[in-house]
């Protein structure tokens, strides 16, 4: 057995025994190991064997029970396995007596999702928030990472050659973390100036669980060339392009990195500046693969890390896609039952896109106003800016007097208000007709 200091957490082209242990408070649909294969395949491991355990309470030394380290054992040796990955997280101490028990390498979910990250991350943003993650992960570890080392001695009074290590490992370390959270936080205020700066636009942002089909679904509505692989987080960096909304007109649509069921919290944290997208949108779309056995489960994982991110009260339309792929009618209507404003959609074959479109232009439409706006003809600024970002439903002119009804988002209202030669006023009908309506001052309050 390799020693821990040279344990790595990759697990390419290795053979794998998976581990899953079922607490009374984690209950899941479908095959509970279903998703640890994925992330196992994902980042390359061959999985050799299976096995699980029921328990109240995770054994404090092993996790799983004394009588299944021996089974586990017995497993791994019958299939020449070189790892064995939990589907939970472990302690330190649990991973260590547990490579110890089984002369193997042991890593957690945690670790093999690290792993996928590492292995994905392509832009210079997503590799230092993968390192990040993984230092902030290893940090509390070194110690145990360094044990085979400490039984050696020096002399009376002198520190092993292992603790010495540990303490220069751990002093680099944390001078990493503090130089990494420096940069991402110069990155995270870049972004946020970039998203601010486009203020004049409505934003939608793709957030779900991982291969739910989010860059396949923005590259039919935007033509985007974002990689699309059937694989556990294809894309880990966001990426915008202008979605022509039919019947609406220019919006920006953004794809975010996929979510999964325990996420790691550093990984949440370590991509702040990529998820910034998602915190500023207008309209989030929450895109669920509703032939998935743990569909229920997913969208359910899904809105706890939305609640993590501290964005769960924004408004969100949840697509059900791959409606195309479903097996069982029934799930899916106990999906719909659940959450009936959902709307189904194949991303693959065009259904259902239409209706998507439109429910779009509706939430979008619900933060705008039917306005009545005067101005002095000359501000071909104002027309202008009223024509790229409203709706004009009608112009009358009134001497020198632009006269414009349209309909107006209430944040592109306060550009507008800035101007006191503006008359800003609610568009109402009759008032219309009879021209003998509000004050201006009275227009702007009961618009505010």
């Amino acid at each position: 057995m390799p020693s821990q200091h040279d344990r790595k957490q990759s697990v390419d082209s290795e053979l794998a025994v998976l581990v899953g242990v079922q607490l009374p408070e984690h209950s899941y649909h479908g095959d509970p190991l279903d998703e640890l294969t994925g992330l196992a395949e994902t980042a390359g491991a061959v999985v050799v064997g299976r096995i699980t355990q029921k328990r109240q309470t995770p054994d404090a030394a092993t996790y799983i029970g004394h009588g299944k380290v021996d089974e586990l054992k017995q497993l791994v040796g019958a299939a020449d396995a070189e790892v064995v990955i939990f589907d939970n997280d472990l302690s330190p101490g649990q991973i260590r007596n547990l490579e110890e028990a089984l002369g193997v390498k042991v890593l957690d979910r945690t670790e093999v999702i690290l792993d996928i990250f590492s292995s994905r991350a392509q832009t210079h943003e997503a590799r230092l928030a993968v390192e990040l993650a993984q230092l902030e992960y290893s940090l509390p570890r070194l110690k145990g990472m360094w044990s085979h080392l400490s039984r050696l001695k020096m002399g009376v009074g002198m520190r092993g050659p292992g603790e010495k290590q540990l303490e220069t490992d751990r002093r680099l370390a944390e001078r990493r973390i503090r130089d990494l959270r420096r940069d991402l936080d110069a990155i995270q205020r870049r972004k946020e100036r970039e998203v601010a700066a486009r203020h004049d636009r409505m934003t939608v942002s793709l957030v779900g669980y991982t291969n739910a089909g989010k860059s396949t679904l923005m590259n039919v509505l935007t033509d985007a060339g974002v990689v699309a692989e059937n694989k556990l987080f294809a894309t880990l960096d966001t990426r915008t392009r202008r979605w022509q909304l039919p019947g609406w007109g220019p919006v920006l649509l953004s794809d975010t990195v996929g979510f999964i069921r325990d996420l790691p919290h550093n990984l949440i944290a370590s991509f702040k500046a990529t998820l910034e997208e998602a915190r500023q949108a207008d309209l989030l779309l929450h895109v669920a693969d509703a032939s998935s056995p743990t569909a229920l489960d997913q969208i359910s994982a899904v809105y706890e890390v939305l609640r993590e991110m501290g964005i769960e009260e924004k408004d969100t339309l949840l697509v059900l896609n791959k409606v195309d792929q479903v097996e069982d009618v029934g799930r899916l209507q106990s999906i719909r039952s659940l959450y009936p404003a959902a709307i189904p959609i194949s991303a693959k074959t065009g259904d259902g896109l239409a209706k998507l479109a439109a429910a779009v232009s509706d939430a979008l439409s619900q933060d705008f106003l039917e306005l009545e706006i005067r101005f002095d003809v000359s501000n071909g600024r104002l027309l202008a800016f009223l024509a790229k970002y409203g709706e004009v439903l009608s112009r009358t002119f009134a001497g020198d007097r632009a006269i414009v009804h349209c309909r107006l988002s209430r944040k592109h209202l306060g550009t507008i208000r800035e101007d006191r030669s503006v008359d800003v006023r609610p568009y109402d009908l009759a008032a219309a007709v009879a021209r003998n309506g509000q004050t201006s001052d009275e227009a702007v309050g009961e618009v505010a």
